[in-house]
């Protein structure tokens, strides 16, 4: 398969890859043109509403210095079945020879997910990245939006003022209004 690239940048080429499990596939593209090439489950998996797993691909790769894998969801499997990865996206730096490990989660409220030994479970996207350093300063330059953050674009009624929430009153762990039914109100009774 020939590797195309954008205009003006050197193709990244072939990624040299080890194949940890003699039975699951090497990745490759669903389509050509695709972003990602998929990547399969080494494991079967039972996975119950809300549980996460950590899953093997059989695969390690060598990326080249200057790029990043990125796992990404597998947009089907999301959107049919509530499959997702924890981290998404997951990164592999360019110095990691391990096997590429997955940590699916299971968002459907209701179903259990069946994965089966070398099902396609996510997708992986090589990407150049800039390596920047970083230097300490006792002040940042002013933008407009300053330190306008989560919800300072609006876009959505409760980020625009129809039905707010104090980002401190929000309970990290479930992302429910931890303020009560008042927490919108002026002056609560």
């Amino acid at each position: 398969m020939t590797v195309e690239s954008t205009p003006g940048a050197a193709p990244i080429g072939q990624i040299p890859v080890k194949r940890l499990d003699p039975d699951i596939p090497l990745p490759t593209r669903a389509h050509a043109g695709d972003a990602g090439v998929d990547l399969c489950s080494t494991i079967d998996v039972e996975l119950p509403p809300g549980r996460r797993q950590l899953v093997g691909t059989g695969i390690a790769v060598a990326l080249p210095f200057g790029t990043v894998g990125l796992i990404h969801p597998r947009s089907g499997l999301a959107a049919r079945a509530g499959l997702s990865i924890v981290n998404a996206p997951g990164t592999i730096d360019a110095g990691y020879r391990g096997e590429i490990k997955v940590c699916l989660i299971n968002l459907d409220p209701s179903e259990t997910i069946s994965i089966v030994r070398g099902d396609r479970i996510a997708q992986l996207l090589i990407q150049r990245i800039e390596l920047a350093d970083f230097t300490e300063v006792d002040e940042l330059d002013e933008t407009a939006r300053g330190e306008g953050g989560y919800g300072s674009s609006g876009g959505h009624a409760i980020l625009t003022g129809g039905g707010s929430v104090d980002p401190g009153t929000v309970d990290p762990a479930n992302g429910s209004d931890t303020a009560g039914d008042n927490a919108n109100e002026e002056n609560p009774t």
